[in-house]
């Protein structure tokens, strides 16, 4: 990537970033992971409590990057033909022939917002596994490609259990970030409180075409990422592999699964977005380590022991930060554990 390039990205990011702060009052973190995500081409899940401008955020994105957007509320009794469209008799006024024709549901935006996608049943939860991986749907035996860039952002709460149906692992899978949106400060709700009690609200301004965020996924897609750091990459995530030959030893108390190949893609595509908004031309460790926790998070399934013992995956996953080598075992993809 070039310097003018890294200066595309990085004004870009800086203008959409202040476009979402006008309407969304802290949660820096979650922004910057939401938007690395979006840089990506990936798919991200958003977990917090009820309140907290999940969605609020995910539409306002949606209008600084001059994208169309569809909301897809998930209900127990949502079909999947709801979300993928389904075809439709229609009847020629002028001959009266009859032929089917196929009518787009929601999906079919850049920008879905799939909330509160853990109330539907696994079955409708699977019409979005089609169009997240391959960027279209197959209806009547026939695709249509969705129009691009696409990213599918859902939201889930995580307190709340009746009347839910927890994603399946290989729908969690397709997801690159699941992002912790967490309670706000003390000052930033007192922010919140002016903001939202008194007249007109803020109004985030598109500051971002399709064709300039496109262009922007493939500058990210072209930063050069050595071996060292991609043997980095596979020790973490082979790592947590228990049923294999390479686990890391302290994870067989408390994993049933680990990561699968999925996960290294992801954290080598986070970490490129990493660096070129750090303004690095090439790919470091550090880049890998910020999005380890987003991309591993829920790609690591824990067994009851961890539950009994309060050990959460991001627990693991710091760990394994601390314990993980970086310079072992080069050129092999191994786990290496720091001496001492």
């Amino acid at each position: 990537m070039s310097e003018a390039q890294l200066e595309r990205l990085r004004a870009a990011h800086a203008r959409v970033k202040a476009q979402l702060e006008r309407v969304i009052v802290g949660q820096g973190q979650v922004i910057d992971q939401l938007l690395i995500a979006v840089l990506s081409r990936g798919h991200c899940l958003l977990v917090g409590v009820p309140g907290l401008a999940k969605t609020l955020l995910v539409s306002s994105l949606a209008k600084s990057l001059e994208l169309s957007f569809n909301r897809i509320q998930f209900t127990p009794d949502l079909m999947p033909g709801d979300i993928t469209g389904t075809d439709l008799l229609h009847i020629d006024a002028g001959t009266n022939e009859r032929v089917f024709r196929f009518a787009p549901g929601p999906v079919f935006a850049n920008v879905v917002l799939a909330d509160e996608i853990n109330r539907t049943p696994p079955k409708t939860q699977a019409a979005l596994l089609e169009s997240m991986m391959e960027g279209q749907v197959t209806v009547g035996g026939r695709r249509h490609p969705l129009p691009n860039p696409f990213f599918v952002l859902a939201t889930q709460n995580p307190i709340e259990q009746e009347g839910t149906y927890p994603l399946p692992e290989a729908q969690l899978d397709r997801f690159m970030f699941m992002v912790q949106v967490g309670y706000p400060t003390l000052e930033e709700e007192r922010e919140i409180l002016r903001r939202t009690t008194g007249g007109a609200s803020a109004e985030p301004e598109p500051v971002l075409a399709a064709e300039e965020l496109l262009e922007l996924q493939r500058s990210v897609r072209g930063v050069p990422v050595g071996d060292h750091v991609l043997d980095y990459v596979l020790a973490l995530t082979r790592g947590t592999r228990v049923r294999s030959g390479t686990p890391l030893p302290f994870l067989k108390d408390w994993v049933n699964w680990g990561a699968g190949p999925r996960a290294s893609q992801f954290l080598v595509l986070g970490a490129k977005a990493h660096a070129a908004l750090a303004g690095r031309d090439h790919v470091a460790i550090e880049d890998v380590q910020a999005v380890v926790h987003p991309v591993l998070r829920h790609r690591i399934v824990t067994n009851f022991s961890a539950a009994a013992e309060g050990i959460t995956s991001d627990a693991i996953l710091s760990r394994m930060l601390d314990e993980v080598d970086p310079k072992a075992a080069v050129g092999a993809g191994l786990p290496g554990v720091r001496a001492g």
